[in-house]
């Protein structure tokens, strides 16, 4: 029995949209995958023999893996407990809650990321801007740390630069991890970002919640081996003075540390310093309360201008 059927103009394109979806899923995503994570074991053998650089396990497991494995946490479990029963919360809101911080928080870090996009545009810009020098270091000193060891950079905040340059700098030696404000939480910036290994900070947050997952993400790591960078400042210096310490990051890592486990906690000091900041303007505003405040696009066309005057010179 033959005959012709009719679909409407919408059903059909919705079927084939679909059929489209369908091949996709099955034939052409698994194989881009297994492409790219090839591409990233590459890289991996690479850093391993050729630069000796030695990436945590921790670092490489899977984002949805780090999540789950905070939202299980024993730590963490008890604060939603406690959460509810002094808010009379429901506790599947407080935990959808604790969800959306660990989603927030934890990077997806992704080595070819680092070590071939990030690295070339670091190294670029970096040099672009300024001439770059690194005016001492303790070589033997550095060469005297356990290579188990999880290892703390601790710096000194000028400019936004300091997270592209000091990366740069530091990347044929460790895969650095940073705490990022919200600053950097647009779109796309925040997914370069992440796979960059930064996790994003919301500071000045009093939800009891919000700081058990941070905390607990931050131990989980300095456990992991992760070489992390930490500004005590907490933010940018205003007048190239140092800003009063912030203590948080290092208190969460130091709280959960064991003096006799097989992991030391190595605290590096490292002084950045410049002829001029990108932000110089902007931030020499904020020392006179007389001037007005000014919105992003007045930073957007100082940092412009900063830019052009280096390319011409």
């Amino acid at each position: 029995m033959t005959g012709n059927v009719t679909l409407p103009t919408w059903l059909f394109v919705v079927l084939v949209l679909f059929a489209v979806w369908a091949a996709l899923d099955r034939l052409l995503l698994p194989g881009v995958r297994w492409y790219f994570r090839r591409k990233v074991n590459r890289v991996i053998e690479e850093i391993n023999t050729r630069l000796n650089v030695e990436l945590p396990q921790f670092k490489l497991t899977r984002r949805e893996v780090l999540i789950d494995r905070l939202l299980h946490d024993a730590k963490v479990r008890a604060a939603i407990e406690n959460y509810c029963r002094e808010n009379r919360m429901p506790r599947d809101a407080a935990a959808a809650r604790v969800e959306r911080y660990a989603r927030e928080i934890v990077p997806s870090f992704n080595a070819y990321v680092y070590f071939r996009v990030g690295y070339w545009l670091g190294k670029r810009i970096a040099n672009l801007l300024y001439r770059v020098r690194l005016g001492y270091t303790d070589t033997a000193a550095l060469a005297a740390v356990n290579p188990k060891s999880t290892v703390v950079f601790v710096m000194n905040h000028r400019s936004n630069m300091d997270y592209i340059l000091v990366a740069f700098l530091a990347a044929e030696r460790v895969a650095l991890s940073y705490a990022v404000g919200e600053w950097a939480r647009i779109w796309p910036l925040q997914s370069l970002i992440r796979a960059m290994g930064a996790y994003f900070v919301r500071r000045n947050s009093g939800d009891p919640l919000y700081r058990m997952v941070l905390q607990r993400y931050v131990q989980m790591a300095t456990e992991g081996g992760v070489p992390q960078a930490v500004y005590p400042e907490g933010g940018l210096s205003i007048d190239g003075r140092l800003r009063e310490p912030r203590l948080g990051l290092l208190d969460y890592m130091l709280k959960t540390f064991d003096p006799g486990g097989e992991r030391d906690l190595v605290f590096i000091p490292v002084g950045i310093n410049y002829d001029r900041v990108l932000e110089d303007r902007t931030l020499l505003r904020k020392l006179d309360a007389a001037q007005p405040r000014r919105g992003f696009a007045f930073g957007l066309i100082n940092a412009s201008k900063f830019l052009c005057s280096n390319l011409w010179l």
